[in-house]
């Protein structure tokens, strides 16, 4: 079986408009004024791209939204019933997330289809994933899910612990870093959540909690292939000086996802160094300039790899 949904080719959405928000609302002939965005974005210090903005924008145009873990099958279903769901998925070496548009399906490729932005001559490119690749990395965000259509046409029903994660991450944007918190917990405190878990032990991680371990160790239980929960889990022990744990715990996430992240290979390399092991930081070292050519600290990692 096959299935693909063609999209409209648009441009950034621009300040609080993410890119999958604005593709899917114009799949729908909704136009979301740039005016309109670039007012709600005033209200953000820091600037850049708000999921939950998004989202509330297109439901001022008439969209409506769910937010949910789901599965392959619950994938498979939006994009049968006509909706292109959003997914929250690794970003390369730099950035935690990306927001995808799914578009399709290939069974006989054995491929999933995602939106592309790039297109020649007004016509939508489509990216192919292997299945078993976009399996594998859409589970480090637990399979997180949105859906976005016309009323009474969404294939699945909202959650609401799972909207809350859009919600803190709202608040810490708008500088209510306490509102986010709050939020995260109650999100957690109403069942099981990994994503949840995992920002809530990031954010008490920024504060110097050590609370942030019991969040992060009970997301990894949940979602074993949580990068972000281990690397976070590292980062912490590693501070409150656990080289040997904080080194399992980088271990654990460049086997779940060796490209991921080039900060862990830096952080592995301090405490290799640190317990003698002069080859093996060397080795982490070239591997965090391998995915992070344009270091701003490269001379001073150079440096470093000559001097073990």
């Amino acid at each position: 079986m096959a299935c693909e949904l063609l999209l409209p080719i648009v441009e950034d959405g621009g300040p609080c408009l993410p890119l999958a928000i604005n593709a899917v609302s114009r799949y729908w002939d909704v136009s979301i004024p740039a005016a309109e965005a670039a007012s709600a974005a005033a209200r953000y210090p820091g600037g850049g791209a708000i999921l939950a903005e998004g989202l509330d924008l297109a439901g001022r145009h008439g969209l409506e939204s769910a937010v949910l873990r789901s599965s392959m099958d619950g994938l498979r279903g939006a994009l049968d019933a006509g909706v292109p769901p959003v997914v929250l998925l690794p970003g390369v070496p730099g950035i935690t997330q990306h927001a995808s548009v799914i578009t399709g399906y290939d069974d006989e490729e054995g491929t999933i289809l995602h939106y592309v932005q790039e297109g020649r001559d007004g016509e939508q490119q489509e990216g192919a994933i292997p299945r078993d690749i976009f399996e594998r990395e859409w589970s480090e965000e637990s399979q997180f899910m949105i859906v976005l259509a016309p009323p009474g046409s969404l294939p699945a029903a909202d959650s609401a612990p799972d909207r809350a994660f859009l919600e803190a991450e709202r608040l810490d944007a708008l500088g209510d870093a306490g509102g986010a918190v709050s939020a995260l917990r109650s999100a957690v405190s109403a069942g099981p959540n990994p994503p949840a878990l995992a920002l809530l032990g990031s954010m008490l991680a920024r504060a110097g909690s050590d609370e942030c371990a019991r969040h992060y160790e009970e997301c990894t239980r949940l979602n074993p292939r949580a990068f972000l929960a281990w690397e976070g889990l590292g980062n912490h022990r590693l501070r409150t000086g656990d080289l040997a744990g904080a080194e399992e715990c980088y271990d654990e996430a460049i086997r779940i996802n060796p490209r991921r992240s080039a900060r862990v290979y830096k952080n592995r390399a301090y405490l290799r160094e640190k317990r003698g092991d002069g080859p093996g930081a060397r080795g982490d070292l070239a591997s965090y300039l391998e995915r992070l050519p344009n270091a701003p600290d490269r001379g001073a990692i150079e440096a470093a790899m000559r001097g073990l």
